[in-house]
């Protein structure tokens, strides 16, 4: 069918069952889709993507996750706030008779639970010209719902004491948007108090860290990030998503200069894996930041990959 081959895709580590939560993702998406018409260069059509991805998302992992990476992808970059939980729970089994209409009410906000919650706000975030973000992929991961669970039972059990930390760490996170919106509307080249504002979501991280006894910083990412932090040119970084060892996220001048001196620096870094002592390579993975989020392409830019 197709006239081309496809590149070569980054090395990653790829576990067999993300391809399963990917097939049940797609099982509920198109379970909608046959029935629905989807416009999403509308609000209203965004909105609904941004729903049925939601809901695919947690019933594939079998939990209502964080959905930071369901939004970042339908809005683009953008300050996210979750909707509760119980939103998705008007709904039987996936093969139940009811289910397709249930999924629909759901999704167009139109059943029992009404409208979602959802807070997308996109002027509160803001990757300044002359930034730029890379993501480094380690090929050694972390165990994340496992490390979850850990941090929750450990704000559920120690009250107060948690949510100080917890508050200070959503503090420094918001203060980091607003130095970044600050610089984009400045058009300033100092980056001085961007570089504290990372330093300081770090040292909250550890802080958690070593109250909740997981390893959301830990140890070998310290090395990392500390090296990377080095690197002229390099901002500062952090241990995206619920932490671990499989990844890290760095802020840096968009120069191909600091991008060869960083990737001179990974290609010979190695990390020790949390449970069998295996050594994980570093990559710089072909990817950045996007204020945009889904959108529609003109096919005629792959009619080279259709066969008449």
């Amino acid at each position: 069918m197709y006239r081309v081959v496809l590149p070569t895709f980054n090395q990653v580590n790829v576990i067999a069952k993300k391809n399963l939560v990917f097939v049940l993702r797609t099982r509920a998406s198109v379970i909608y889709l046959v029935r629905q018409e989807l416009l999403i260069q509308s609000h209203s059509g965004k909105r609904k993507l941004h729903n049925l991805a939601q809901a695919a998302h947690c019933a594939a992992q079998g939990k209502v996750g964080s959905g930071f990476d369901v939004a970042s992808a339908v809005y683009g970059s953008c300050l996210y706030r979750r909707f509760s939980p119980s939103i998705l729970s008007a709904h039987g089994e996936p093969g139940t008779p009811e289910f397709g209409k249930q999924l629909i009410d759901i999704v167009d906000e139109s059943g029992t639970n009404g409208q979602w919650d959802t807070e997308i706000i996109k002027d509160q975030v803001k990757v300044p010209e002359g930034i730029r973000l890379v993501m480094c992929d380690v090929s050694c991961g972390s165990q994340t719902p496992g490390m979850v669970k850990q941090v929750l039972a450990w704000r559920k059990d120690t009250g107060a004491e948690a949510e100080k930390v917890w508050e200070g760490l959503q503090d420094v996170n918001e203060g980091l948007s607003q130095e970044l919106v600050k610089l984009a509307e400045s058009g300033s080249k100092d980056y001085s108090p961007l570089r504290q504002r990372i330093q300081a979501i770090r040292k909250g991280i550890r802080e958690m860290s070593e109250q909740s006894g997981v390893p959301i910083e830990p140890p070998a990412q310290t090395g990392l990030l500390d090296a990377c932090s080095k690197v002229d040119g390099v901002i500062g970084g952090v241990v995206p998503g619920a932490g671990g060892y499989d990844a890290v996220a760095l802020l840096i001048e968009d120069r191909e200069e600091v991008v060869q001196k960083l990737q001179g620096l990974l290609s010979s870094w190695k990390i020790e894996g949390e449970a069998d002592g295996s050594m994980g390579r570093v990559s710089m993975l072909g990817v950045k930041q996007e204020m945009e989020g889904v959108r529609v392409e003109q096919s005629g830019k792959y009619a080279e990959w259709w066969s008449e």
